[in-house]
């Protein structure tokens, strides 16, 4: 993730005044096409940092889903769908919200999108940590419970959000669908964004997925958490500006179209 260096090289520097060999760079400077190793270790340093935020971002997804569900009150709109899909098929909602978002992804081709690390590690690691949560946490049927259960689930989905998304490895299989969509159709990201979640809540609900007070305060709560966690998170450039890593520019940062808040 270093940035290229130009090197010039030549066997001898002349002396524009005088025509003899210039001595060349003083003994005490360093030569500016050298790599300099505290440059490399804070590049490396700079990923680690990304990759640990993307992990965590997309484990945690996956526990906050869980929650929801164990709460009992209502899921996010694609959980609805998974739900009602893993009630029909006999799997897990981890493998089938592995296997949707891999039958997601093969619809990029045609929109010709192009995934990015954290698209397929979406795709993979949100499930397998759903399943994982979902055989540690019990079902709630206490009511105060249930509600415990259902804002942490929310509040964490945000954090999960801000976190993964900063790490900018790319986009979700769904946001990348729906950001597809918006180029090939010139349609407005609302409009995609609201028929594709419409789309499949309804779905999922058909299908035996759960709708509840969850869902609508999921709905009203996870854009501004999101944005939060998102400011919150931002992996600082490697020249210490926020936002900025070689010239690259978070998505936080850039015009509303391009902000993604959902995976």
């Amino acid at each position: 993730m270093s940035q290229s260096t130009t090197i010039t090289s030549g066997a001898q520097h002349m002396s524009t005044a005088s025509g003899t060999p210039d001595p060349g760079p003083d003994p005490g400077t360093a030569d500016p096409g050298t790599p300099d190793p505290e440059l490399d270790r804070g590049a490396s340093r700079h990923l680690v940092r990304r990759l640990v935020q993307l992990y965590a971002g997309l484990t945690l997804y996956g526990v906050s889903s869980a929650l929801l569900v164990r709460s009992g009150l209502g899921l996010e709109p694609w959980n609805v769908l998974h739900q009602g899909l893993a009630e029909r098929t006999g799997l897990t909602m981890g493998v089938v919200l592995t296997l949707v978002g891999a039958a997601v992804l093969l619809l990029w081709i045609p929109l010709r999108q192009k995934p990015g690390l954290g698209t397929v590690s979406n795709v993979l690691v949100i499930g397998f940590a759903m399943d994982a949560a979902l055989r540690l946490v019990p079902a709630a049927h206490d009511p105060f419970v249930q509600v415990t259960l259902m804002v942490g689930g929310v509040v964490l989905n945000g954090v999960a959000t801000g976190l993964y998304i900063a790490a900018r490895f790319g986009p979700g299989p769904r946001d990348g669908l729906m950001t597809g969509l918006h180029r090939v159709t010139g349609r407005s990201l609302r409009l995609i964004r609201t028929t594709i979640e419409v789309t499949v809540v309804v779905t999922g609900f058909l299908l035996g997925g759960s709708l509840g007070i969850g869902t609508v305060i999921y709905a009203l709560a996870i854009g501004p958490l999101a944005q939060f966690f998102l400011r919150l998170f931002t992996v600082p450039g490697r020249d210490g500006v926020p936002g900025r890593t070689g010239g690259s520019t978070v998505i936080a940062s850039g015009r509303p179209r391009q902000v993604i808040l959902r995976r």
